[in-house]
């Protein structure tokens, strides 16, 4: 008898054991080593480190400060650690959280964290994104909160912004182009999410509808247009143009500063060489958008005064003719960058020097000094004269223009 009711206990104890287990689900498999590599190129792709790395000796454990028009954010940990970090999170919380900009614990991530453009990668590529952070060493860290301007200081608002502006939903390929454009839209569209930063925002911070890669600015300085326009775009870019500046910093019309020269370190130098050339093949077929604004002949005085500041400043390096020497120091002329609406970048380089970034592509250095010392007039007449000289056209720059550039407006 107490036989029969022990082997009935111990068949209610498997019985009971089964059923959680068939609740719990399948168990987990560890990730293949395929797996994490394809993550680590995902997440070289994204840039992920640069925003989410504050002190190089503890990459991805977030604090990075983030500046934006509404005030400033913090990055998250992405480490695996468990208390401060992601280590706790399960793979629905990750895919969630790039998918549709929910934290775990419900609450809604302000778009400084791009997941508009997240939403747009596979699951398989998200979960091969969390393998590789799974391999990181945890790093115990808890960032400071946001410190935003009333009303986004209260994160229930981004259910609003989420409801005019995020239209979730993966990458639709078009069937009619080839693979390799499709591959490439893929990238600049999602895990690359370059429209972040070339794309104007409206007042709430969200692109503006139509005027997708048409130039941004971000932090002081301006992204410029990605599209096919003929002056200040991608229409006299050739697609190896564009593969050379990804993967090097530079190429024969212009070299990477600023936040562009971190995104070549620390991202499109570190892809594989068919990636890079599938960006190339869709950002050289983007069309143009909104048409360039019409350039009245800036005045003689200004331009005559900016010549002789150049001539005396910048044609050791530049040439009398601006022609420069490419890859070194670069060429004036047809410079799309320059020619941008907005100076901001010519002004940041003017006002702070340039230091020509090295890659294992091109690991030789240049730089230009910075020409803070000359007043707000002169550096409004200087730039105003290689932003409208040697076929180039460009608004006039204005000592008010330089002076708000000065203080990293």
């Amino acid at each position: 008898m107490v036989q029969g009711r022990y082997c009935a206990i111990r068949a209610i104890l498997a019985i009971l054991l089964l059923c959680s287990a068939l609740a719990a689900g399948p168990a987990r498999s560890e990730p293949s080593a395929e797996m994490i590599a394809h993550g680590k190129a995902l997440t070289d792709a994204g840039d992920c480190a640069s925003c989410h790395t504050a002190d190089p000796a503890k990459p991805f454990a977030g604090g990075k400060r983030i500046d934006t028009p509404f005030g400033s954010l913090y990055s998250p940990n992405l480490t695996p650690d468990r208390d401060t970090g992601i280590g706790a999170w399960r793979d629905e919380d990750f895919r969630r959280a790039l998918r549709e900009g929910v934290s775990p614990d419900g609450s809604r991530y302000y778009p400084a964290f791009p997941y508009p453009n997240f939403t747009k990668l596979t699951r398989d590529d998200i979960l091969a994104i969390r393998a590789y952070l799974a391999t990181l060493t945890p790093v115990r860290n808890t960032p400071p909160p946001p410190q935003l301007r009333w009303p986004l200081n209260y994160r229930v608002a981004m259910r609003v912004w989420d409801y005019l502006f995020f239209r979730p939903g993966i990458f639709e390929p078009d069937q009619q182009k080839s693979t390799e454009w499709n591959r490439g839209g893929y990238l600049v569209e999602g895990i690359g999410h370059c429209g972040y930063c070339h794309t104007p925002k409206n007042m709430f911070g969200a692109d503006k509808r139509g005027r997708g890669f048409g130039g941004g600015l971000v932090q002081g300085w301006f992204a410029p247009r990605l599209d096919s326009a003929a002056r200040s775009g991608l229409k006299s870019w050739s697609v190896e143009d564009i593969v050379e500046y990804l993967q090097s910093g530079r190429n024969g019309r212009s070299h990477a500063d600023g936040l562009m020269a971190d995104v070549v370190v620390n991202s499109t130098s570190k892809m594989s060489d068919s990636d890079v050339r599938a960006i190339a093949v869709y950002l050289k077929d983007l069309p143009a958008g909104a048409p360039e604004p019409e350039v009245a002949s800036p005045p003689q005085a200004q331009m005559a005064a900016g010549e002789k500041i150049y001539k005396g400043a910048c044609i050791a390096c530049h040439e009398i003719d601006g022609s420069g020497a490419p890859r070194i120091y670069p060429p004036l002329p047809g410079n799309a960058n320059l020619q941008s609406a907005d100076p901001s970048s010519a002004l940041r380089i003017m006002l702070d020097g340039a230091q020509t970034i090295t890659t294992p592509r091109a690991p030789n250095a240049g730089s230009m000094p910075a020409y803070a010392k000359l007043s707000d007039q002169e550096i409004a007449d200087v730039t105003t004269y290689i932003r409208n000289s040697w076929g180039n056209a460009a608004p006039a720059v204005t000592p008010g223009q330089v002076a708000k550039a000065r203080k990293g407006q």
